[in-house]
């Protein structure tokens, strides 16, 4: 692995004062003279509204499926390559009490993909969402090694020496391996009345419909590497990507966004909440060409976050689907082309809280 230069260090730096000035900036505007260097993450709920929980012990039993995409698009040509691991769904078991929390989850193999259709990927996925009142945090640190083709309805691929069945992956790459980092960080203006925690961690139970307007910044470094060429050599186009061909890519980014979250109840408990930003921002993008050579620019960065949630909430039980999604675009130093970069989690959830007689601390 190569070690950051001392102007990526700054880089890193300068972006992640820039993100975290964006919530203090507009927490500043609410509060002149706060008494507490951080009295401004406190919120007073409205009752009528939302009931906490953070006191009691939340015990959960869930199912889940961590992923990751990587894909490179030619907009000229309306053609894409599409990069796919083979992920593995978990069931597990968790716990949370005010802000502390752990999941553990198990691999059910009779219920994944077949690794000798698909291929065997290996993957650390580090993937932390910290819902606070007026906060929420995302935290990526990925590792897979192990991708498959999944087929296009673009044609792009011809059929010498790939994979045609139908369902069936177009060609394994088992060389091909990639690793994320990720910071986010959104400000929630309605925390009062609007409850990111009741649908995601379980310890908050709203009751009445209520929204708010977010406002954040992100930032991510991504690394993509293979033993040969990412575009495959078996194309009907080989003026895809302007007949450039490399095998190592690497991304840096960083973007403003902006989006709106809601949740709809129904007589008290049925609850669908969705919550949509986009993020506008600047990359730096490397290709690392066969030949040798290398190519550098920086491009329009354009990223979405989808957070969806629908099930069942009262003052003990809680039974859920959650789902998140989060997709990098990048341009490249190719014109009219972009990678994109996408991960996310869906999870299953049946929960049960238990109040106690005393603070445990």
């Amino acid at each position: 692995m190569q070690q950051p230069t001392c102007y990526t260090m700054r880089l890193w730096m300068i972006i992640l004062v820039a993100i975290l000035w964006i919530p203090a900036a507009v927490a500043a505007q609410e509060q002149t003279a706060p008494r507490k260097p951080f009295n401004w993450l406190r919120t007073t709920n409205d009752s009528a509204y939302i009931d906490d929980y953070t006191r009691d012990i939340t015990f959960r039993l869930y199912g889940s499926r961590k992923y990751t995409t990587f894909d490179i698009v030619d907009t000229k040509r309306d053609k894409e390559i599409l990069y796919r691991p083979n992920d593995n769904f978990n069931i597990g078991f968790g716990a949370n009490y005010k802000f502390l929390g752990i999941n553990i989850g198990f691999n059910l193999p009779f219920i994944n993909k077949d690794d000798e259709v698909y291929g065997r990927t290996r993957y650390l996925d580090l993937q932390t969402h910290l819902y606070l009142r007026k906060l929420v945090v995302d935290f990526y640190w990925q590792y897979y090694r192990g991708y498959y083709i999944a087929a296009s309805d673009n044609g792009l691929l011809s059929t010498a020496g790939i994979n045609t069945e139908e369902g069936k992956p177009l060609m394994i790459r088992p060389d091909l391996h990639t690793r994320n980092y990720g910071l986010s960080m959104l400000y929630v203006f309605n925390d009062e009345r609007f409850s990111y925690r009741a649908a995601y961690l379980q310890n908050d139970y709203q009751k009445k419909s209520a929204g708010s307007l977010i406002l954040g910044g992100e930032i991510f470094s991504t690394k993509i590497d293979g033993d040969s060429s990412l575009i495959p050599t078996s194309l009907e186009e080989p003026d895809f990507f302007e007949g450039k061909r490399y095998d190592r890519s690497g991304i840096i980014s960083v973007a403003a966004t902006a989006g709106y979250a809601y949740t709809f109840v129904y007589k008290r408990h049925l609850f669908l909440t969705l919550s949509l930003s986009g993020g506008l921002g600047v990359n730096v993008t490397k290709l690392f060409m066969m030949d040798g050579s290398r190519s550098r620019e920086g491009g329009w960065q354009l990223n979405n976050t989808v957070r969806a949630s629908i099930g069942y909430n009262s003052n003990r039980y809680f039974a859920g689907i959650h789902y998140v999604n989060v997709v990098t675009r990048s341009e490249t130093p190719v014109a009219n082309t972009y990678q994109t970069f996408g991960t996310g989690n869906f999870r299953i959830s049946l929960v049960r809280r238990f109040a106690l007689k005393k603070s445990l601390f």
